[in-house]
């Protein structure tokens, strides 16, 4: 279970302070747990400060009633919490064999390490010995980190934008990895997203606006209002740009 208490984060803007989140208050132990809301509201900030990339301003992070507030990224990975960058990051000298290993902790075999990179839809005797370079794509680079995210078998595992970069893998299949990922380690996945296709997968729903959080319930009380929203929005849009077209 992770628990934040009045996390607030800041950052200095020429000379001035601009808040990027404010009195943030969670207790996350559901299955899965997606956060969602527009762009600039501190999505990827909150999970950052989750992993320990960015340390809060105000407040205290628990796991499982431990503070781990002051706690280097290491010290939590250690813990249990892993991190899926949305663009992931390239390691150099590495080939993708040694990278699944090291995020699984252990010498794995390349049949273990090959059944890691099928789960997420690559043919893995063309992936296992290619060495991490620019000859990767950024979807390729996606996959490979879903598929360290299942060696390591975190407790609480963060993923941020997971379908960014993914063509044309399906939804299915990347939700249908997630439900793995959640067989295999019993623990919490908190995935960002703007997704309808994702966020119909989860089981509860923070919404940040502002750097607040300004819902956060059961999928089924919260999607249809944002379904709602988005629509609202698009009508808007559209009524515009006829009117703009017109003139």
């Amino acid at each position: 279970m992770l628990e934040l208490q009045h996390i607030s984060f800041s950052v200095d803007v020429d000379g001035k302070q601009k808040d990027i989140l404010r009195d943030i208050n969670l207790v996350i132990d559901d299955q899965f747990v997606a956060v969602t809301g527009p762009n600039g509201s501190g999505k990827s900030t909150l999970a950052k400060l989750i992993m320990g990339i960015e340390k809060p301003t105000q407040g205290r992070i628990l796991l499982n009633g431990e503070d781990i507030t002051d706690l280097a990224v290491d010290e939590r990975a250690r813990r249990g919490i892993s991190f899926a960058f949305q663009q992931p990051v390239r390691f150099k000298g590495l080939d993708i064999f040694q990278l699944v290993s090291l995020a699984a902790g252990r010498e794995l075999s390349k049949d273990t390490a090959c059944e890691y990179l099928s789960e997420v839809g690559l043919c893995a005797l063309d992936y296992v010995d290619r060495p991490l370079d620019q000859s990767l794509s950024g979807g390729e680079l996606k996959r490979i980190e879903i598929a360290m995210m299942l060696a390591r078998g975190s407790e609480f595992t963060i993923l941020d934008e997971p379908e960014a970069g993914i063509d044309l893998w399906s939804f299915q299949n990347l939700i249908s990895v997630f439900h793995h990922l959640h067989e295999v380690t019993g623990g919490t996945i908190l995935i960002i997203s703007h997704q309808e296709r994702i966020l119909n997968m989860v089981d509860k729903i923070i919404v940040l606006e502002e750097g607040r959080v300004a819902q956060y319930g059961i999928k089924d009380d919260i999607l249809p209002g944002l379904i709602l929203e988005v629509d609202d929005c698009k009508r808007a849009c559209d009524h515009f740009s006829l009117k703009g077209a017109a003139k």
